[in-house]
């Protein structure tokens, strides 16, 4: 569909908002002005919907390139702190709502979970030292995980999603649990990853990802919709390891690109993540982005 939308009526509500909606209105309405307008501005809106991930990236490279050896605290350490005072300013200055740091919480909590296991059967490790850990595991990782969480309930709101074919929730929510516990059993059952991938094609093979760039709405496959955010969280993780705040086996010996493979695996997650996000926002076939502070 590509009929316009009227906008929200408290659209002005928050900074943010009020800067998308002038934007938003001075899309041209045809030629390839308007094109190019859009690109933008969906540039825009992604970026937007990054701030957290995008901000800890930076925090990864700049104290891997520049951390002193004698400063007070460990690196690790620096980012625990760094990751939390983000988390209060983002709410502090409502860039994110309260419901949706709840989901954040979640993530921070399933993800530490996960990495207390997979450090300790060796999948990865965390090479440097601190004292804000739970055994191998350094609370910023945990952050990590939020940030995907951050990132999809803010573009959720911000491109006003709605998901046409969705399938039934509780069949959602059997699928992301059988995701989450094969990432453990896996280790001493058969990994029956290849099923899950064919079950997660069979539910949400006529399920579509409605949003809105600018004036328009636009739409693509949900199941290309997260294959693209997987591979967007694949490039972080390389960006990740090469600035040391976590490394797998193949990287003991120095930096290497991290292997296709996990694309895979970040692509289940993104399943798991989805599903969090949607009991903050409600069956995602009756949901309507609320026009909440951005």
């Amino acid at each position: 569909m590509t009929e316009p939308r009227d906008a929200p009526a408290s659209v002005g509500a928050t900074r943010f908002a009020r800067i998308r909606a002038a934007l938003e209105a001075r899309t041209p309405r045809t030629g390839w002005r308007a094109g190019v307008w859009e690109f933008l501005l969906f540039g825009f809106k992604q970026g937007w919907a990054c701030l957290f991930g995008g901000l800890m990236l930076g925090l990864l490279l700049v104290t891997h390139m520049s951390w002193p050896a004698e400063a007070p605290i460990a690196r690790y350490d620096f980012l625990t702190v760094a990751a939390l005072a983000i988390q209060i300013g983002m709410l502090a200055f409502r860039l994110e709502t309260l419901a949706e740091a709840k989901v954040i919480l979640a993530f921070h909590i399933v993800g530490t979970v996960m990495e207390l296991f997979k450090t300790s059967v060796g999948s990865w490790v965390y090479p440097e030292p601190g004292l804000l850990r739970i055994g191998a595991v350094p609370l910023f990782s945990g952050f990590m995980y939020a940030a995907v969480g951050s990132y999809i309930a803010r573009v959720w709101r911000i491109f006003d999603f709605r998901f046409p074919g969705y399938p039934p929730r509780g069949a959602t929510i059997v699928l992301a649990v059988a995701i989450y516990l094969n990432f453990f059993a896996h280790h001493w059952l058969p990994d029956i990853r290849i099923g899950l991938f064919a079950v997660t094609i069979l539910l949400f093979a006529r399920t579509w990802v409605v949003f809105r760039p600018a004036a328009v709405d636009r739409r693509m496959p949900l199941l290309l919709g997260w294959l693209l955010v997987a591979l967007f969280i694949w490039f972080a993780e390389n960006i990740g390891t090469f600035a040391r705040a976590w490394t797998y086996p193949s990287q003991a010996h120095g930096w290497a690109p991290v292997s296709l493979a996990k694309l895979g695996a970040w692509y289940l997650l993104m399943i798991i993540s989805f599903v969090l996000v949607t009991l903050v926002h409600g069956a995602p076939d009756a949901a309507q982005a609320a026009d909440k502070p951005q």
